[in-house]
């Protein structure tokens, strides 16, 4: 079934496929929607789910915490302050290997206040233990939130999956989506049932204290699950591309095998990129993209792959590591390592800032004329 949604709907919509039994809610712009559209499908009887109403933020967490760890499916959705109101909880899941899924609005962070888009709080999420997925359009939203429960509930996985699509730009804009049938959805990404659960029939210790013996080799065992994630996640995107017919991947090559000049996007900017590419080829340039889907695990093996070859690099971020630089930018850098190709930063479209495919176009004019040690801020008023 074919829908017209926002980013938003998109959303609920996938976490009411993915049949979710418990959904935690707390208001915060633009994230709002999504929960109050599930308020509605539970009250309507068309998700058989607890709608738990709580105080903040950090209590919405808590709340999937609680449920997930008795075995719930369960579900919520913030943004900016709200996200990071949770930085401690997030750090819980991740540690205690709860598969929750949560959408995650990018919005900037404040003051000074904002409500638009900007991947700074995501990205200030990066070393918690959460896989991290970053969404271009509204489709892209829908089904990455049924796969990344998947994913994420996988046994040799067992970790908590961040859904991130941009503020307005697909929060509160509508697209066409392809709906799947229920039956079929349920044929994909069946009941969870974990191994381990909080069962007074079945008493175990969760969360306890634990020593310097223990510690070191449970952090060990989540990089490894991040690891292991990367085959998952392709195994889950071929079985998705198999059963629905679209297909995903960790990144995403356009026009990238003869390209000498490459650009590295993620989230929405992707697309204005890609408009960019074909009017710059129509120029007789031999540009190229590859959008990063990805953030946690980071796909080094493939960015290095397609990148290796191009004369130049540059890498578009939506936010600021202050002091430093792009987070995707350093971690494109680190995945080149070793390879000899110039590489530049990029920063644009801080605080929801329009970035135009004449923006996107000047970032290849400056890769001809710039030191590649500097970074490069597009579009400062001065």
């Amino acid at each position: 079934m074919k829908k017209v949604l926002t980013g938003n709907f998109a959303a609920a919509y996938g976490a009411t496929a993915a049949k979710v039994n418990v959904v935690a809610a707390y208001p915060i712009t633009p994230q709002t929607t999504i929960v109050e559209i599930l308020s509605e499908i539970v009250a309507d009887g068309k998700l058989d789910a607890e709608f738990i109403k709580v105080e903040s933020e950090h209590s919405a967490l808590a709340a999937c915490i609680g449920a997930e760890s008795a075995g719930a499916r369960s579900y919520t959705a913030t943004s900016s302050q709200g996200l990071a109101l949770m930085h401690e909880l997030i750090h819980w899941t991740a540690r205690a290997r709860l598969p929750i899924v949560m959408t995650n609005v990018n919005r900037a962070l404040g003051p000074g206040w904002s409500i638009w888009a900007d991947a700074t709080d995501s990205v200030s999420q990066r070393d918690t233990g959460w896989m991290q997925v970053y969404c271009e359009n509204n489709q892209e939203v829908y089904d990455t939130t049924l796969m990344a429960y998947k994913i994420s509930e996988h046994a040799d996985i067992q970790l908590p999956t961040l859904v991130n699509l941009d503020a307005f730009f697909l929060s509160h804009t509508s697209q066409v989506v392809d709906l799947i049938d229920q039956d079929r959805v349920d044929a994909f990404l069946p009941k969870y049932n974990p191994q381990y659960k909080l069962d007074v029939n079945d008493p175990r210790s969760f969360g306890s204290l634990t020593s310097p013996e223990f510690y070191y080799e449970f952090s060990y065992m989540i990089h490894q699950a991040h690891e292991k994630a990367k085959e998952v996640i392709a195994d889950v995107h071929k079985e998705f591309a198999k059963e629905f017919g679209r297909e995903y991947g960790m990144t995403e090559s356009y026009r990238c095998d003869d390209a000498e000049t490459i650009l590295v996007t993620y989230g929405t900017i992707s697309g204005t990129t890609m408009d960019a590419v074909d009017r710059m080829r129509n120029k007789g340039m031999k540009v190229g993209a590859l959008k990063i889907r990805y953030f946690r695990p980071f796909p080094s093996e493939e960015v290095r792959s397609i990148l290796k070859n191009a004369k130049k690099v540059g890498v578009i971020d939506r936010m600021i590591s202050f002091g430093h630089e792009g987070a995707f930018f350093t971690e494109t850098k680190a995945a080149m390592y070793g390879e000899t190709v110039p590489m530049y930063g990029f920063i644009a479209g801080l605080g929801g800032r329009d970035v135009s495919i004449v923006d996107i176009e000047s970032m290849v004019d400056k890769m001809q004329v710039e030191d590649p040690s500097n970074l490069i801020w597009i579009g400062v008023k001065k």
